[in-house]
């Protein structure tokens, strides 16, 4: 599982496409996302939006039995959380939701961190500081370069402001299906790993830890947290490999002028 598809000239264009639909389900939910609101409200509200206003399709939902198309990560929760009409976001928390959309046959996979109200410097900290890695790691990516350089500058930027990179869950290639070849360590050896090679895809998504990168499953099988219950944020891009560097294909508005 270490070499990607190459993807065509055709194929990169569709992948675009679906990236630039995904991007605009976050747009959407720039405004909606807020205190009081359930993580289930937020889950309805993606569905409908995929599939009735962009005609796409929400491809998280039945991938491996998963009931729903979004992971909804709260505070200590690392990853795959699981929405509940339930759980009502408070003023504080700190959320990752993860949302994957297919169109023309190829997927787009990204996910964003939302600050519910006031939060407390610290959760500001750690969400920036993440966000940071992410950016770190993709502008490592360009042909020639190693999975292994990925990783180690998302590594070095986290562990350098404190933090701990988590290490079984990792980016992942991705084109017709959600899970392609090469897995994408947000850790690592400069120098290490497969080759980049233009035209790979491949998401870059680091899950950074306020304490320890251990982590454990709860009960329904699906939701990661952090054993110490320490917080815990994750940001998510799907790129493609150039001839100049790279392309994010997930890239949101707000993020254009970077």
């Amino acid at each position: 599982m270490n070499s990607a598809p190459i993807k065509t000239a055709t194929e990169q264009a569709l992948m675009r496409n679906a990236g630039q639909l995904l991007s605009r389900v976050f747009a959407m939910l720039d405004d909606f996302v807020g205190p009081g609101v359930s993580t289930m409200e937020i889950n309805d509200r993606v569905e409908r939006f995929i599939v009735d206003e962009l005609h796409s399709r929400p491809a998280s939902k039945g991938q491996y039995d998963y009931p729903y198309v979004l992971n909804s990560s709260v505070n200590e929760v690392v990853c795959h959380g699981m929405p509940k009409g339930t759980q009502q976001l408070q003023n504080g928390d700190i959320v990752n939701l993860d949302i994957t959309l297919e169109n023309g046959g190829y997927i787009a996979d990204s996910s964003k961190m939302y600050m519910v109200g006031r939060v407390s410097p610290a959760a500001w900290q750690l969400v920036q500081t993440t966000y940071d890695a992410m950016w770190r790691g993709i502008e490592a990516v360009r042909p020639g370069a190693r999975l292994g350089d990925i990783g180690h500058a998302i590594q070095r930027c986290a562990e350098g402001a404190g933090y701990s990179v988590v290490r079984e869950y990792c980016g992942h290639g991705i084109g017709r299906e959600m899970h392609e070849a090469p897995q994408v360590l947000h850790f690592g050896r400069p120098g290490t790993g497969p080759l980049l090679h233009e035209g790979m895809t491949f998401t870059i998504e680091p899950m950074i830890n306020q304490g320890s990168y251990k982590t454990r499953v709860k009960k329904d099988g699906w939701t990661v947290v952090t054993r110490d219950k320490k917080l815990s944020a994750q940001w998510e891009h799907t790129v493609l490999v150039t001839a100049g560097g790279c392309e994010v294909l997930t890239l949101r508005a707000e993020e254009k002028a970077r």
